[in-house]
Protein backbone atom coordinates (compact mmCIF):
# COMPACT_ATOMS: atom_id res chain seq x y z
CA UNK A 1 0.00 0.00 0.00
CA UNK A 2 2.68 2.86 0.91
CA UNK A 3 5.10 1.32 -2.06
CA UNK A 4 1.64 2.08 -4.20
CA UNK A 5 1.19 5.86 -2.74
CA UNK A 6 5.01 6.63 -3.28
CA UNK A 7 4.75 5.85 -6.90
CA UNK A 8 1.62 7.95 -7.18
CA UNK A 9 3.17 10.53 -5.51
CA UNK A 10 6.00 10.51 -7.05
CA UNK A 11 4.97 9.73 -11.03
CA UNK A 12 2.78 13.31 -9.68
CA UNK A 13 5.36 15.35 -8.76
CA UNK A 14 7.08 14.66 -12.35
CA UNK A 15 4.26 15.43 -14.29
CA UNK A 16 3.84 18.47 -11.98
CA UNK A 17 7.57 19.95 -12.90
CA UNK A 18 7.21 18.71 -16.73
CA UNK A 19 3.78 20.92 -16.76
CA UNK A 20 5.77 23.45 -14.84
CA UNK A 21 8.52 23.87 -17.24
CA UNK A 22 6.00 23.87 -20.52
CA UNK A 23 4.01 26.74 -18.61
CA UNK A 24 7.70 28.39 -18.06
CA UNK A 25 8.60 28.32 -21.61
CA UNK A 26 5.28 29.24 -22.70
CA UNK A 27 5.37 32.24 -20.59
CA UNK A 28 8.51 33.34 -21.97
CA UNK A 29 7.54 33.11 -25.17
CA UNK A 30 4.19 34.70 -24.77
CA UNK A 31 4.77 36.39 -21.46
CA UNK A 32 1.23 34.30 -20.59
CA UNK A 33 0.11 32.77 -17.22
CA UNK A 34 0.81 29.15 -16.30
CA UNK A 35 -2.34 27.31 -15.93
CA UNK A 36 -2.97 25.90 -12.41
CA UNK A 37 -2.85 22.16 -12.34
CA UNK A 38 -6.27 20.69 -11.65
CA UNK A 39 -7.05 19.11 -7.96
CA UNK A 40 -7.32 15.25 -7.82
CA UNK A 41 -10.70 14.02 -7.46
CA UNK A 42 -11.75 11.23 -4.55
CA UNK A 43 -12.37 8.04 -5.21
CA UNK A 44 -15.94 7.09 -4.86
CA UNK A 45 -16.26 3.75 -2.74
CA UNK A 46 -19.44 2.49 -2.15
CA UNK A 47 -20.63 0.52 1.50
CA UNK A 48 -23.56 -1.67 1.70
CA UNK A 49 -25.04 -2.33 4.38
CA UNK A 50 -28.55 -3.55 6.19
CA UNK A 51 -28.59 -0.78 9.46
CA UNK A 52 -29.01 2.37 9.47
CA UNK A 53 -25.73 4.55 9.14
CA UNK A 54 -26.32 6.00 12.69
CA UNK A 55 -24.85 2.24 13.66
CA UNK A 56 -21.83 3.17 12.00
CA UNK A 57 -21.74 6.89 12.37
CA UNK A 58 -18.16 7.30 14.41
CA UNK A 59 -16.92 4.58 12.19
CA UNK A 60 -17.80 6.42 8.69
CA UNK A 61 -16.36 9.81 9.96
CA UNK A 62 -12.83 7.97 10.99
CA UNK A 63 -12.59 7.25 7.62
CA UNK A 64 -13.18 10.66 6.86
CA UNK A 65 -10.88 11.81 8.67
CA UNK A 66 -8.01 8.86 8.31
CA UNK A 67 -8.22 8.22 4.40
CA UNK A 68 -8.93 11.92 2.61
CA UNK A 69 -8.43 11.01 -0.71
CA UNK A 70 -11.54 8.51 -0.09
CA UNK A 71 -15.47 9.32 -0.76
CA UNK A 72 -17.41 6.71 1.10
CA UNK A 73 -20.98 6.67 -0.08
CA UNK A 74 -22.58 5.15 2.38
CA UNK A 75 -26.02 2.71 0.98
CA UNK A 76 -28.79 1.40 3.85
CA UNK A 77 -31.26 -1.15 2.01
CA UNK A 78 -33.45 -2.46 4.17
CA UNK A 79 -32.76 -5.89 5.62
CA UNK A 80 -35.69 -7.76 3.99
CA UNK A 81 -34.24 -6.75 0.37
CA UNK A 82 -31.09 -6.49 1.24
CA UNK A 83 -29.49 -10.28 0.22
CA UNK A 84 -31.59 -9.99 -3.12
CA UNK A 85 -30.99 -6.71 -4.13
CA UNK A 86 -26.66 -7.25 -3.53
CA UNK A 87 -26.85 -10.71 -4.98
CA UNK A 88 -28.68 -9.32 -8.37
CA UNK A 89 -25.74 -6.34 -8.43
CA UNK A 90 -23.02 -9.10 -7.93
CA UNK A 91 -24.38 -11.58 -10.58
CA UNK A 92 -24.51 -8.56 -12.78
CA UNK A 93 -20.53 -8.01 -11.77
CA UNK A 94 -21.25 -4.49 -10.01
CA UNK A 95 -22.71 -4.04 -7.17
CA UNK A 96 -21.41 -2.08 -3.82
CA UNK A 97 -17.44 -2.03 -2.79
CA UNK A 98 -17.76 -3.10 0.30
CA UNK A 99 -20.37 -5.33 1.36
CA UNK A 100 -21.92 -6.61 4.62
CA UNK A 101 -22.20 -10.37 4.82
CA UNK A 102 -23.53 -13.02 7.43
CA UNK A 103 -21.41 -16.25 7.72
CA UNK A 104 -23.47 -17.78 5.11
CA UNK A 105 -23.77 -15.37 2.80
CA UNK A 106 -20.22 -14.83 2.74
CA UNK A 107 -19.47 -18.71 2.14
CA UNK A 108 -21.96 -18.57 -0.93
CA UNK A 109 -20.47 -15.61 -2.44
CA UNK A 110 -17.10 -16.77 -1.55
CA UNK A 111 -17.70 -20.03 -3.62
CA UNK A 112 -19.19 -17.56 -6.34
CA UNK A 113 -16.28 -15.79 -6.78
CA UNK A 114 -18.09 -12.60 -5.38
CA UNK A 115 -15.55 -11.69 -2.64
CA UNK A 116 -11.66 -10.37 -2.81
CA UNK A 117 -9.50 -12.69 -0.41
CA UNK A 118 -8.68 -10.81 2.55
CA UNK A 119 -6.15 -13.50 4.19
CA UNK A 120 -3.56 -10.58 4.35
CA UNK A 121 -5.54 -8.83 7.50
CA UNK A 122 -6.22 -12.32 9.26
CA UNK A 123 -3.42 -12.90 11.43
CA UNK A 124 -5.22 -9.83 12.67
CA UNK A 125 -8.10 -11.45 14.14
CA UNK A 126 -8.99 -14.22 16.77
CA UNK A 127 -9.99 -17.71 15.50
CA UNK A 128 -13.65 -17.35 17.38
CA UNK A 129 -14.29 -14.67 14.79
CA UNK A 130 -12.08 -15.29 11.51
CA UNK A 131 -13.25 -18.96 11.26
CA UNK A 132 -16.90 -18.15 10.50
CA UNK A 133 -15.97 -16.14 7.43
CA UNK A 134 -12.96 -18.13 6.47
CA UNK A 135 -13.62 -20.49 3.26
CA UNK A 136 -11.20 -22.73 1.57
CA UNK A 137 -8.89 -21.74 4.03
CA UNK A 138 -9.17 -18.89 3.11
CA UNK A 139 -10.65 -15.37 5.08
CA UNK A 140 -13.31 -13.52 2.43
CA UNK A 141 -14.90 -11.00 5.57
CA UNK A 142 -13.71 -9.14 8.20
CA UNK A 143 -15.52 -9.84 11.52
CA UNK A 144 -17.21 -7.09 13.12
CA UNK A 145 -18.32 -6.54 16.68
CA UNK A 146 -20.25 -9.72 18.19
CA UNK A 147 -23.56 -10.02 19.57
CA UNK A 148 -23.38 -12.68 22.79
CA UNK A 149 -25.10 -13.89 25.44
CA UNK A 150 -24.07 -15.11 28.82
CA UNK A 151 -25.83 -15.92 32.56
CA UNK A 152 -26.82 -12.96 34.13
CA UNK A 153 -27.05 -13.07 38.36
CA UNK A 154 -28.46 -11.46 40.53
CA UNK A 155 -25.55 -10.15 42.81
CA UNK A 156 -27.56 -9.27 45.65
CA UNK A 157 -29.26 -12.90 46.02
CA UNK A 158 -25.81 -14.26 45.43
CA UNK A 159 -24.29 -12.00 48.41
CA UNK A 160 -27.31 -12.73 50.54
CA UNK A 161 -26.60 -16.64 50.27
CA UNK A 162 -22.06 -16.48 49.90
CA UNK A 163 -22.53 -17.73 46.73
CA UNK A 164 -20.36 -16.89 44.13
CA UNK A 165 -20.16 -17.66 40.12
CA UNK A 166 -19.16 -20.64 39.03
CA UNK A 167 -15.95 -21.90 37.22
CA UNK A 168 -16.88 -25.20 36.07
CA UNK A 169 -20.34 -26.82 34.88
CA UNK A 170 -20.39 -28.84 38.09
CA UNK A 171 -19.96 -25.60 40.21
CA UNK A 172 -22.79 -24.74 38.35
CA UNK A 173 -25.07 -27.18 39.28
CA UNK A 174 -24.09 -27.22 43.09
CA UNK A 175 -24.83 -23.41 42.65
CA UNK A 176 -28.60 -24.54 41.38
CA UNK A 177 -28.51 -26.84 44.28
CA UNK A 178 -28.05 -23.74 47.09
CA UNK A 179 -30.13 -21.66 45.55
CA UNK A 180 -33.05 -24.05 45.08
CA UNK A 181 -32.43 -25.31 49.03
CA UNK A 182 -33.12 -21.76 50.02
CA UNK A 183 -36.04 -21.69 48.42
CA UNK A 184 -35.09 -19.46 45.68
CA UNK A 185 -35.50 -20.67 42.00
CA UNK A 186 -31.99 -21.07 40.82
CA UNK A 187 -33.12 -19.69 36.69
CA UNK A 188 -35.64 -17.92 34.36
CA UNK A 189 -36.20 -19.49 31.03
CA UNK A 190 -38.71 -18.97 28.77
CA UNK A 191 -38.98 -22.29 27.20
CA UNK A 192 -42.21 -21.43 24.78
CA UNK A 193 -39.46 -20.49 22.23
CA UNK A 194 -36.87 -23.01 20.62
CA UNK A 195 -33.98 -20.62 21.19
CA UNK A 196 -33.34 -21.07 25.04
CA UNK A 197 -33.11 -24.43 25.00
CA UNK A 198 -30.89 -24.52 22.04
CA UNK A 199 -28.54 -22.07 23.28
CA UNK A 200 -28.12 -23.11 26.74
CA UNK A 201 -27.30 -26.73 25.34
CA UNK A 202 -25.03 -25.47 22.79
CA UNK A 203 -22.87 -23.71 26.00
CA UNK A 204 -21.56 -27.02 27.77
CA UNK A 205 -20.98 -28.58 23.97
CA UNK A 206 -18.86 -25.23 22.78
CA UNK A 207 -16.26 -26.17 26.39
CA UNK A 208 -16.08 -29.82 26.59
CA UNK A 209 -16.25 -30.78 22.64
CA UNK A 210 -15.78 -27.73 19.92
CA UNK A 211 -12.83 -25.99 21.82
CA UNK A 212 -10.98 -29.47 21.53
CA UNK A 213 -8.11 -28.74 18.62
CA UNK A 214 -9.29 -32.03 16.71
CA UNK A 215 -12.91 -30.62 16.58
CA UNK A 216 -11.53 -27.51 15.17
CA UNK A 217 -13.32 -27.73 11.98
CA UNK A 218 -16.51 -29.97 12.96
CA UNK A 219 -19.38 -26.93 12.37
CA UNK A 220 -17.25 -26.33 8.86
CA UNK A 221 -17.42 -30.39 8.04
CA UNK A 222 -20.99 -30.25 9.65
CA UNK A 223 -22.44 -27.67 6.99
CA UNK A 224 -20.83 -29.87 4.71
CA UNK A 225 -22.35 -32.90 5.20
CA UNK A 226 -19.66 -34.65 6.42
CA UNK A 227 -20.46 -35.26 10.23
CA UNK A 228 -23.27 -35.46 12.29
CA UNK A 229 -24.41 -34.84 15.51
CA UNK A 230 -24.81 -38.08 16.94
CA UNK A 231 -22.08 -39.57 18.07
CA UNK A 232 -20.03 -36.63 18.30
CA UNK A 233 -22.13 -34.08 20.88
CA UNK A 234 -24.24 -36.82 23.14
CA UNK A 235 -21.19 -37.32 25.82
CA UNK A 236 -21.31 -33.31 26.47
CA UNK A 237 -25.21 -32.98 26.46
CA UNK A 238 -25.96 -35.95 28.34
CA UNK A 239 -24.21 -33.67 31.44
CA UNK A 240 -25.87 -30.64 30.26
CA UNK A 241 -29.48 -32.51 30.59
CA UNK A 242 -28.36 -32.86 34.74
CA UNK A 243 -30.04 -29.43 34.71
CA UNK A 244 -33.27 -31.28 33.94
CA UNK A 245 -32.62 -34.32 35.82
CA UNK A 246 -32.07 -32.51 39.17
CA UNK A 247 -34.86 -30.25 38.56
CA UNK A 248 -33.33 -26.65 37.92
CA UNK A 249 -34.74 -26.51 34.20
CA UNK A 250 -38.02 -27.58 34.17
CA UNK A 251 -41.10 -28.40 32.08
CA UNK A 252 -43.73 -25.21 33.47
CA UNK A 253 -41.21 -23.13 31.73
CA UNK A 254 -41.95 -24.57 28.10
CA UNK A 255 -45.20 -22.17 28.93
CA UNK A 256 -42.90 -19.29 29.89
CA UNK A 257 -42.11 -17.36 26.94
CA UNK A 258 -39.09 -14.54 26.89
CA UNK A 259 -41.19 -11.64 28.62
CA UNK A 260 -42.55 -13.46 31.27
CA UNK A 261 -38.44 -15.17 32.28
CA UNK A 262 -37.31 -11.85 31.81
CA UNK A 263 -40.19 -10.48 34.62
CA UNK A 264 -38.73 -12.95 36.96
CA UNK A 265 -35.13 -12.21 36.53
CA UNK A 266 -35.68 -8.40 36.99
CA UNK A 267 -38.31 -8.63 39.81
CA UNK A 268 -35.88 -10.51 41.87
CA UNK A 269 -37.78 -13.96 41.79
CA UNK A 270 -34.83 -16.14 39.59
CA UNK A 271 -31.39 -15.68 40.85
CA UNK A 272 -30.00 -16.21 37.01
CA UNK A 273 -31.37 -15.58 33.18
CA UNK A 274 -29.74 -16.48 30.04
CA UNK A 275 -29.84 -13.25 27.79
CA UNK A 276 -27.66 -10.36 26.17
CA UNK A 277 -27.17 -6.92 26.45
CA UNK A 278 -29.87 -6.08 24.19
CA UNK A 279 -32.20 -6.82 27.85
CA UNK A 280 -30.34 -4.92 30.24
CA UNK A 281 -32.45 -1.62 29.32
CA UNK A 282 -36.05 -3.92 29.84
CA UNK A 283 -34.64 -5.25 33.26
CA UNK A 284 -33.60 -1.74 34.61
CA UNK A 285 -37.02 -0.11 33.47
CA UNK A 286 -38.76 -2.87 35.90
CA UNK A 287 -36.14 -2.96 38.60
CA UNK A 288 -34.11 0.47 38.38
CA UNK A 289 -32.04 -0.91 41.58
CA UNK A 290 -30.78 -4.41 40.45
CA UNK A 291 -27.27 -5.22 40.67
CA UNK A 292 -26.21 -7.76 37.89
CA UNK A 293 -23.15 -9.74 36.71
CA UNK A 294 -23.29 -12.04 33.78
CA UNK A 295 -20.82 -15.05 33.59
CA UNK A 296 -20.02 -17.25 30.76
CA UNK A 297 -20.71 -21.22 29.96
CA UNK A 298 -18.28 -23.00 31.54
CA UNK A 299 -17.33 -26.88 30.79
CA UNK A 300 -15.67 -29.59 33.12
CA UNK A 301 -12.67 -28.18 33.53
CA UNK A 302 -12.42 -24.29 34.48
CA UNK A 303 -11.21 -22.27 31.83
CA UNK A 304 -12.51 -18.49 30.17
CA UNK A 305 -15.82 -20.20 29.33
CA UNK A 306 -17.39 -19.47 26.26
CA UNK A 307 -20.61 -16.82 25.22
CA UNK A 308 -22.91 -17.63 23.14
CA UNK A 309 -23.14 -15.19 20.08
CA UNK A 310 -20.98 -13.92 17.10
CA UNK A 311 -19.96 -11.40 14.32
CA UNK A 312 -23.42 -9.25 13.94
CA UNK A 313 -21.72 -8.59 10.46
CA UNK A 314 -18.88 -8.73 8.14
CA UNK A 315 -17.53 -6.42 6.11
CA UNK A 316 -16.33 -8.41 2.64
CA UNK A 317 -14.74 -6.70 -0.95
CA UNK A 318 -16.31 -7.24 -3.97
CA UNK A 319 -14.08 -8.66 -6.48
CA UNK A 320 -15.21 -6.59 -9.40
CA UNK A 321 -14.44 -3.07 -7.60
CA UNK A 322 -12.47 -0.77 -9.69
CA UNK A 323 -11.43 0.78 -6.70
CA UNK A 324 -9.46 -2.23 -4.75
CA UNK A 325 -6.98 -0.44 -3.71
CA UNK A 326 -8.70 2.17 -2.17
CA UNK A 327 -10.87 -0.59 -0.77
CA UNK A 328 -8.36 -2.45 0.96
CA UNK A 329 -7.50 1.12 2.95
CA UNK A 330 -10.95 1.26 4.24
CA UNK A 331 -10.44 -2.42 5.30
CA UNK A 332 -6.78 -1.96 7.17
CA UNK A 333 -8.33 0.67 8.97
CA UNK A 334 -11.45 -1.27 10.45
CA UNK A 335 -8.65 -4.09 11.35
CA UNK A 336 -6.96 -1.40 13.50
CA UNK A 337 -8.03 -0.45 17.51
CA UNK A 338 -8.71 2.81 16.35
CA UNK A 339 -11.25 1.53 13.82
CA UNK A 340 -12.43 -0.96 15.85
CA UNK A 341 -12.73 1.20 18.91
CA UNK A 342 -15.00 3.44 16.08
CA UNK A 343 -17.20 0.91 15.42
CA UNK A 344 -18.65 -0.20 18.64
CA UNK A 345 -18.72 3.23 20.01
CA UNK A 346 -22.20 3.36 18.13
CA UNK A 347 -22.82 -0.84 19.02
CA UNK A 348 -22.03 -0.61 22.70
CA UNK A 349 -22.24 -4.08 24.66
CA UNK A 350 -20.47 -5.93 22.01
CA UNK A 351 -16.54 -7.20 21.82
CA UNK A 352 -13.79 -7.23 19.72
CA UNK A 353 -12.09 -10.39 17.47
CA UNK A 354 -9.44 -7.98 17.14
CA UNK A 355 -5.92 -9.27 18.86
CA UNK A 356 -5.04 -7.32 21.86
CA UNK A 357 -8.55 -4.95 21.65
CA UNK A 358 -10.24 -5.05 24.73
CA UNK A 359 -13.25 -2.03 25.45
CA UNK A 360 -14.14 -0.98 28.69
CA UNK A 361 -17.53 -3.17 29.07
CA UNK A 362 -20.21 -1.91 31.81
CA UNK A 363 -20.10 -3.04 35.09
CA UNK A 364 -22.76 -5.69 34.37
CA UNK A 365 -20.57 -7.84 32.27
CA UNK A 366 -17.11 -7.61 35.04
CA UNK A 367 -17.30 -11.62 35.14
CA UNK A 368 -16.99 -12.12 31.38
CA UNK A 369 -13.98 -10.11 30.34
CA UNK A 370 -11.77 -13.13 30.73
CA UNK A 371 -13.92 -14.39 28.00
CA UNK A 372 -13.77 -11.73 25.96
CA UNK A 373 -10.12 -11.46 26.63
CA UNK A 374 -9.40 -15.25 24.92
CA UNK A 375 -11.88 -14.43 22.35
CA UNK A 376 -14.05 -17.08 23.21
CA UNK A 377 -17.27 -15.82 21.87
CA UNK A 378 -19.52 -18.39 19.00
CA UNK A 379 -22.10 -19.83 17.93
CA UNK A 380 -21.65 -23.29 16.21
CA UNK A 381 -24.44 -22.89 13.61
CA UNK A 382 -22.87 -19.56 11.92
CA UNK A 383 -20.59 -22.48 10.15
CA UNK A 384 -23.62 -24.49 9.36
CA UNK A 385 -24.01 -23.08 5.62
CA UNK A 386 -27.21 -21.67 4.12
CA UNK A 387 -29.76 -23.68 5.91
CA UNK A 388 -28.45 -23.12 9.55
CA UNK A 389 -31.31 -21.00 10.85
CA UNK A 390 -34.17 -24.15 9.85
CA UNK A 391 -31.49 -26.64 11.24
CA UNK A 392 -31.03 -24.69 14.59
CA UNK A 393 -34.83 -23.68 14.81
CA UNK A 394 -35.74 -27.83 14.61
CA UNK A 395 -32.68 -28.63 17.14
CA UNK A 396 -34.29 -26.42 19.63
CA UNK A 397 -37.83 -27.68 19.09
CA UNK A 398 -36.27 -30.92 19.64
CA UNK A 399 -35.13 -30.01 22.77
CA UNK A 400 -38.11 -28.61 23.79
CA UNK A 401 -39.47 -32.48 23.43
CA UNK A 402 -36.69 -33.62 25.20
CA UNK A 403 -37.58 -31.18 28.39
CA UNK A 404 -41.41 -32.69 28.02
CA UNK A 405 -40.11 -36.16 28.26
CA UNK A 406 -41.14 -36.90 24.55
CA UNK A 407 -37.20 -37.67 23.75
CA UNK A 408 -33.74 -38.44 24.91
CA UNK A 409 -30.15 -36.56 24.00
CA UNK A 410 -29.95 -39.10 20.90
CA UNK A 411 -33.32 -39.41 19.30
CA UNK A 412 -32.79 -35.38 19.39
CA UNK A 413 -29.67 -35.23 17.71
CA UNK A 414 -30.77 -37.84 15.02
CA UNK A 415 -33.74 -36.16 14.27
CA UNK A 416 -31.38 -32.85 13.60
CA UNK A 417 -29.23 -34.40 11.71
CA UNK A 418 -31.86 -36.11 9.36
CA UNK A 419 -33.34 -32.36 8.95
CA UNK A 420 -29.88 -31.22 8.09
CA UNK A 421 -29.57 -34.37 5.49
CA UNK A 422 -32.92 -33.44 3.75
CA UNK A 423 -32.26 -29.50 3.37
CA UNK A 424 -29.14 -30.67 1.77
CA UNK A 425 -30.52 -32.49 -0.67
CA UNK A 426 -33.23 -29.55 -1.58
Amino acid sequence: MKKISTMLVSVGLAASMALTGCASQNASDTNASATPVAKQEKVKVRMAYWNKEDSVKSLLDLIKQKLPNIELEYQFIDNKQFDNIVATQLAAQSGPDIISVSPPTSAKYAKLGYLADLNSLADRYNEAGKNVYTTDGKLYALPGISWFEGIFYNKEIFDKYGLKPPTTFDEELKLHESLKKNGVKPQAMGAKSWEPMMKSSMGLVMNDFLSKPENKTFDVQYGLGQKTLEGSWNSALEKWTELIKQGYITQDMLGVDYDQALDEFATGKAAMWESGPWAMEAIKKKNPNIKVDMFPFYGSTPGAGWLIGGPGVGFAANSKSKNADAVKQVLDLISTPEGQKAFWNDNKGGSSYLKGVEFEMPSEYESVKATFKAGNVYAPWNNWGDNAQSIIEDYGKHFQELLGGKSDVSQTLKATDKKTAELMKK
